[in-house]
């Protein structure tokens, strides 16, 4: 509940949001999926984990993850860092220090890795 009360369940809107922005145009049906993916790892982050994905995907996840940084990915991943950093000064914070850190990782290169959730 206090990751929620504490920005989790914002972080969570905003992803949701954005995946439903970029859903409605059929060129960003990929850039949703990858947003709902990480907007999922933020409800929840907690013994998730983020792995590559063993499908192979092809060349194409490089370009999309370029895409990816130049129109928002650096944006998201510099937040989840500073609000890492941030926490981690806490001794109490620690905890969602780490978390905020696996979704900066995922949020830089969301293309080719796969969220795995433990409820």
């Amino acid at each position: 509940m206090l990751w929620w009360l504490f920005g989790g369940l914002e972080a969570a809107i905003c992803y949701f949001t954005g995946s439903l922005a970029m859903a409605i145009t059929i060129i960003g049906i990929p850039v949703a999926l990858q947003t709902f993916k990480i907007g999922l790892l933020c409800l929840w982050p907690f013994g998730a984990k983020v792995r590559d994905t063993d499908c192979p995907t092809g060349c194409i996840r490089i370009p999309l993850n370029i895409v990816w940084i130049v129109f928002g990915g650096l944006w998201a991943w510099l937040i989840h860092v500073f609000f890492g950093v941030v926490l981690f000064i806490t001794i109490i914070g620690i905890p969602f220090a780490k978390q905020h850190f696996k979704m900066a990782g995922l949020s830089l290169a969301p293309f080719g890795k796969d969220v795995e959730l433990h409820l």
